[in-house]
């Protein structure tokens, strides 16, 4: 731990080491791995619980009085009434995780009266440590980093997230893959948003987006990509985008642009965008193969499993 950080945030990184450590022993030996199924397609393994327990912990035993609010076990442990909330999400990525694919993260930030001031996501397979604290910039391994400078789509690698829940309209989130996809030089969908808004902060993607993400999901993640030059908001460009579902990230100007792109499939978007998205959307993917799911005329939930 640096002498340099904020303690609050050398205790965060301490909490996300601890569950690092759990998960790539784990990873060992993925296939013993207990799991079992929140809703079809949402994972939860013993290893999410047992790395959330270790960063609750670690982080109510320097801090007793500060509240808890994490992915598996919500608000039950620490101070509910509290300014500083960490939000934690143990294990994102855990698709990822169960089939031995190496991308997945830790994430942990710190609310203080609502606002983002301290987070920490760690990725354990590459031992890559990403940390910042409001007004000091973000790292990476303890070294600055900055958003990308490009600034034209058609040179941008983009990542997202796709559907994956009964329910989800395929057909509007392929027709906004299709609008993104055409301008770019490259879509990616990783599985874990934590690590897609520490890549844009560190400049090795321009921008990201997607809809159905939890606050865990993207908390941490959101204050890397401000303290390291970009900007994050919903698909209209609003700041305020924490619990709305939707989120976009990207360098100043391609954040713009990507905005541009998808104001229309915004869940604040105008009955008349989205009667004429509704008009203008072709039929792709039949709803009934998925028979007694009705498919709404939200974008779909693609939140990171």
């Amino acid at each position: 731990m640096s002498p340099n950080q904020h303690p609050m945030l050398n205790v965060a990184v301490k909490a996300a080491r601890a569950a690092g450590a759990i998960i790539n022993r784990a990873a060992l030996d993925v296939e013993s791995v207990r799991i079992s199924q929140k809703q079809v397609n949402d994972f939860v393994t013993e290893v999410d619980h047992a790395s959330e327990n270790a960063i609750i912990e670690t982080l109510l035993g320097a801090y007793p009085n500060h509240g808890i609010w994490a992915e598996e076990s919500g608000r039950e442990h620490g101070n509910a009434s509290s300014d500083h909330v960490w939000l934690i999400d143990p294990l994102d990525g855990t698709t990822n995780f169960i089939h031995g694919f190496p991308v997945y993260c830790v994430s942990i930030a710190l609310l203080v009266k609502g606002r983002v001031e301290q987070a920490v996501i760690y990725d354990p397979t590459r031992n890559d440590l990403f940390t910042s604290t409001r007004g000091r910039g973000a790292y990476l391994n303890d070294r600055r980093i900055r958003v990308s400078k490009r600034t034209q789509m058609k040179e941008s690698l983009i990542s997202t997230g796709f559907p994956f829940r009964p329910g989800d309209n395929f057909n509007i989130y392929l027709k906004m893959m299709a609008d993104v996809m055409q301008r770019t030089a490259g879509l990616r969908r990783p599985g874990a948003a934590a690590l897609d808004l520490a890549y844009v902060a560190a400049g090795f993607t321009e921008g990201f987006f997607e809809t159905g993400l939890s606050p865990w999901d993207v908390a941490a993640g959101s204050l890397l990509v401000t303290e390291a030059g970009g900007l994050i908001g919903n698909f209209t460009g609003e700041s305020d985008f924490l619990e709305q579902r939707e989120c976009v990230a990207g360098n100043p100007k391609i954040y713009g642009q990507l905005v541009n792109i998808l104001r229309k499939y915004s869940k604040f978007a105008s009955a008349g965008e989205k009667a004429d998205l509704r008009q203008n959307t072709p039929t792709l993917v039949d709803p009934s193969l998925r028979p007694g799911t009705k498919v709404d005329d939200a974008p779909p939930d693609t939140a990171s499993e």
